[in-house]
């Protein structure tokens, strides 16, 4: 039986994409492996499994936290993950597989790395490159360039500690980005490495049941933020009201927490009574929300994968996307895809006007929304899974 090392950082009360993966994996590893999961914190990963309804036999998983517990250690490990790196190798030593689902860790051995959120990367430069922030320049520029020198060619190896870029760089890592996109923006900073898309998990599954749906309802999804170009979308809607000469509507769902934004999109919706702001949404709310609209629209433009677009194509809305990032790979229909937000709002014209347009699309996109049902997820997961397990030990 092969011991397999997984680290994730913790399961928090929200469940996300992260937390699916982890879990899913631990679950499916059980049944041929001995299965050690390394967290930051401690957390409580049975109530996880519960909350997601994936089986993990919590009596045969060993759990091993490994976080400093000294406040001033763990303010040091923020910066530089020494103390998680060192509780890593020593566990590894004791591994035959090593996998990290919160992107690149330095497990002292050859690791499988599966990627998680771009922002989390720890590499402020790629970070910067990443939301295409202006690289600092003058003194900051120099500032950043000593201290990166100082990190690889002194601190790192005196501590036994590998950037992002060294495990990229070794051909013996092998990595796992969540879309082609991300695959790209890496290579593009990184250089070349050793990797596999593979596609998070997307457990959003449509409820039997007939639906009654608003054929001038769009909707959306996902978190209020700036990143998330809310407004765009507001934008979009107006536009292509005018343009059409319909009622359309813009449904809006996701937490409201009290942000400067978040009042903002409050008082924006006051003075547009088209504009409707549901809160947050789970379970049967959530698959009533997308199921009662015929449209929906995206606007971050860097999204690394977008699952709220699989969640749409899987309720049977028409996303419209921005031509880059994730989410037009997702939609991957050029028809749908726009650069400006005037493009957006004469694709939806086009949309509610022309009706063998419309139903082209709507084709495409049930087709599309096949590819990620849960049970293709799980398929691929097997074998990229079966891929690792028979590597030499």
């Amino acid at each position: 039986m092969k011991r397999v090392l997984i680290y994730y950082m913790n399961f928090p009360s929200s469940i996300g994409g992260g937390e699916y993966l982890s879990l899913l994996f631990i679950s499916m590893l059980q049944k041929t492996c001995e299965v050690t999961l390394a967290m930051n914190w401690e957390s409580d990963v049975g109530a996880a499994a519960g909350m997601t309804g994936i089986p993990v036999d919590l009596s045969k998983l060993k759990i091993v936290l490994i976080k400093p517990e000294n406040a001033f250690l763990r303010k040091l490990d923020a910066i530089l993950p020494f103390y998680r790196t060192w509780c890593l190798k020593r566990l590894a030593k004791n591994a035959d597989i090593c996998i990290s689902t919160a992107n690149m860790m330095d497990f002292g051995k050859p690791a499988h790395h599966f990627v998680y959120l771009l922002k989390l990367f720890g590499d402020n430069a790629f970070m910067d490159y990443y939301a295409h922030l202006p690289q600092p320049r003058g003194f900051a520029r120099f500032k950043r360039k000593m201290r990166t020198f100082v990190a690889e060619m002194f601190l790192r190896p005196l501590l036994g500690v590998r950037s992002t870029r060294r495990i990229l760089s070794d051909p013996r890592e092998h990595i796992y980005p969540t879309s082609h996109y991300v695959d790209a923006v890496m290579r593009s900073f990184y250089g070349p490495f050793t990797g596999t898309v593979f596609y998070p998990p997307t457990v959003f599954a449509v409820p039997r049941g007939s639906t009654v749906r608003d054929p001038l309802r769009v909707v959306y999804l996902g978190r209020i933020c700036p990143e998330k170009r809310i407004f765009d979308i507001v934008r979009i809607v107006e536009l292509a009201r005018k343009h059409s000469g319909l009622d359309l509507t813009l449904h809006i769902a996701g937490g409201m927490d009290s942000t400067p934004y978040v009042e903002k999109l409050k008082s924006t919706a006051e003075d547009n009574p088209w504009i409707q702001l549901s809160g947050p949404v789970y379970g049967q709310e959530k698959a009533a929300f997308l199921l009662g609209g015929t449209y929906a629209i995206h606007a971050e433009r860097d999204e690394a994968f977008g699952i709220s677009v699989t969640e749409y194509l899987k309720a049977g809305c028409i996303p419209i996307v921005p031509d880059e990032g994730g989410t037009m790979e997702i939609v991957a229909n050029p028809a749908l895809t726009y650069h400006t937000c005037e493009d957006a709002a004469r694709i939806l014209a086009r949309l509610l006007n022309d009706e063998p347009f419309r139903r082209e699309q709507l084709a495409h996109c049930g087709k599309r929304a096949e590819d990620f049902l849960f049970e293709r997820y799980l398929e691929t997961q097997q074998k990229i899974l079966d891929t690792i397990l028979k590597e030499p030990i």
